[in-house]
């Protein structure tokens, strides 16, 4: 049978390092998730499955250095010039095994990206928050604090709102913020963040790029509060809760950027959002096109393999062309953020636009897909034994995230169609 590594990878986009990491990565997955994942949605509250596998990753691994300059014990990606390709090579593999533990992953670098990527590197705070990650023998999770109850995702809605929806407040008092404010759903809450970037307004109603302000604000800090775990649909291994912030102060230099430059460089957040995105739905697809093979091998219908019908062909050649196509395009869009001399900034409005439409094309390709193979599978696809079950409740909720379908259509269409109102 054909593996998963003869669908197609630009291998002229990788750095030297890929196939080293790549192999690592999937022997993890091989070894510490998937044998347990059909056990993971019993765990989602206590994690006691899932977090072992996590220590292996973060800690032994040493991937929740990646950010961190290297002469602070980290990995140095913020300064790679491969940020993009080998992120999205890390999430596939991740997510290949569990897209929950992908996205519990991937999110802890949201609010270290404020300050540990290049241009806009925050020396300081590098220092201040390097030891927590990488001096550590525990696992270390950050959270981007951004979703709030009234108002949902509509803070990513840069460009139209610039920021006039955020209730959460940051108040100027001396030499510190004074936080106050309700975030709802981030990743890695639930009790398990240490670290989180919260998005503020420094002047609520306010539409000016220089009000909005990403802090950085650790979990243990006096007046913040972390609520239990909600119980989802599917990816067990991502946390997601509630965390209050009443009167929380931090340091006035834990702003990440400052006035107008935390509102440009939070696009960049968005940009690698919707990459990590496409890389997890890649990553799921290919283990849904292993999971198919195996079925349409071993099956028979009039004494031949299940394959070997047309109608049944045609199914599979649906699935596999669209996993070609979502892996390709996943890699290119990684191609154009590491090379911002080609196709501009990662926080530019063309690059978060066209993020936004290979996102959702990726999302809506992969949850029909699936669809269809667990029509083909018929009972077999809804048994937890054959795993394509959890790929399908995972996407539906990769399709919902970052403001779901519509408000990748809205950015696709005002930045390509130059609309003013959307």
């Amino acid at each position: 049978m054909r593996s998963i590594d003869e669908i197609t990878r630009p291998k002229e986009y990788l750095p030297p390092t890929d196939q080293v990491m790549g192999h690592i990565i999937r022997e993890w997955a091989e070894k510490e998730i998937i044998p347990l994942r059909r056990r993971f949605d019993e765990d989602w509250r206590n994690h006691r499955i899932i977090e072992p596998a996590f220590h292996k990753l973060m800690v032994d691994m040493g991937m929740q250095r990646a950010s961190f300059p290297e002469d602070l014990g980290g990995l140095g990606m913020g300064h790679s010039e491969h940020l993009g390709t080998s992120s999205f090579r890390v999430l596939e593999e991740i997510s290949r095994a569990d897209s929950g533990m992908a996205v519990a992953y991937g999110v802890t670098f949201w609010p270290l990206f404020m300050i540990c990527n290049e241009p806009h590197v925050n020396r300081r705070l590098c220092e201040e928050f390097a030891p927590l990650f990488c001096q550590s023998d525990e696992i270390r999770f950050a959270a981007n604090a951004m979703t709030e109850p009234q108002g949902g995702a509509d803070i990513e809605n840069l460009d139209l709102l610039n920021g006039s929806t955020i209730t959460t407040t940051a108040t100027r008092d001396g030499d510190e913020w004074v936080i106050d404010g309700h975030k709802l759903w981030p990743t890695n809450t639930g009790g398990i963040a240490h670290l989180f970037g919260v998005v503020a307004t420094t002047k609520p109603g306010s539409d000016d790029p220089r009000d909005f302000a990403f802090i950085l604000v650790p979990a243990d800090t006096p007046g913040v509060t972390q609520g239990d775990p909600y119980e989802k649909a599917g990816m067990a291994a991502d946390k997601n809760g509630d965390i209050w912030f009443e009167k929380v102060r931090v340091p006035s230099w834990y702003r990440a950027c400052g006035p107008g430059d935390d509102f440009k460089y939070f696009k960049e957040v968005i940009s690698i959002g919707n990459l990590g995105s496409i890389a997890m739905v890649s990553g799921c697809m290919l283990n849904v096109y292993e999971t198919l093979q195996k079925f349409t091998s071993s099956q028979t219908l009039h004494g031949r393999p299940l394959k070997e019908n047309d109608a049944v062909a045609g199914v599979l050649a649906d699935v596999v062309r669209d996993v070609e196509v979502i892996r390709i395009t996943g890699y290119q869009y990684a191609r154009m953020i590491d090379r911002p001399d080609l196709y501009g900034e990662r926080w530019s409005d063309e690059i978060v636009a066209k993020g936004r439409a290979y996102k959702y094309f990726a999302c809506d390709r992969a949850v029909e897909d699936i669809a269809k193979a667990m029509n083909l599978m018929e009972s077999c696809g809804a048994d937890r034994e054959w795993d394509v079950e959890k790929h399908w409740r995972d996407l539906k909720i990769i399709q919902l995230w970052m403001g779901g379908k519509q408000l990748c259509q809205m950015e696709t269409a005002r930045w390509f169609y130059v609309c003013e109102s959307l």
